[in-house]
């Protein structure tokens, strides 16, 4: 088997496990809840097939919903990311080549490349997310406070385990 499935696959149970057993059970009061499982969606080959990146987001956000008992609010949040994210890799680095399995890391791009990315994600996600939770617009800056606090949680967590686990390596 390929090294870059074998290591898509890890990055989705181990990152799927941490948000289910660890993030999700967290209690930053109402505010804050981090959504570490989407780093799988954001180090996902640039150049992979549009079908597969929707299906692997999907799969992603479904084995989300199927521990946090929420109906499908992560599978949908996460095919929107999938499909937004073509379009900010070609927005944020039109002038970079990546290699067929080169992920967008902070190795590939520099960090600051790579944070941009992660944080327009990562807003949209949270964003998306907690509108989706409440379908509507009445406690319209709670709402817009808990998404903007949980996506600088989420951020500040991504950059750790990049930190921790990240390899200095191309694919």
């Amino acid at each position: 088997m390929n090294n870059v499935i074998v290591l898509n696959i890890v990055r989705f149970l181990s990152l799927g496990l941490a948000q289910v057993l660890i993030f999700n059970n967290m209690n930053f009061g109402s505010y804050i809840n981090p959504s570490v499982y989407i780093l799988f969606i954001l180090l996902l080959p640039a150049r992979i097939n549009g079908g597969l990146l929707l299906v692997l987001s999907f799969i992603t956000g479904l084995y989300i919903d199927y521990f946090a008992n929420s109906m499908g609010l992560h599978a949908s949040v996460c095919v929107v990311v999938g499909f937004i994210r073509p379009s900010i890799i070609n927005l944020f680095f039109r002038n970079q080549e990546f290699a067929s399995n080169e992920g967008v890391t902070p190795f590939s791009v520099g960090w600051q490349g790579f944070i941009k990315y992660s944080l327009v994600l990562v807003l949209a996600h949270q964003v998306l997310m907690f509108y989706l939770e409440v379908m509507s617009f009445n406690n319209f800056f709670f709402t817009l406070s808990k998404s903007l606090l949980s996506s600088a949680v989420t951020l500040l967590i991504i950059v750790i385990v990049m930190l921790i686990f990240g390899k200095r390596r191309r694919f």
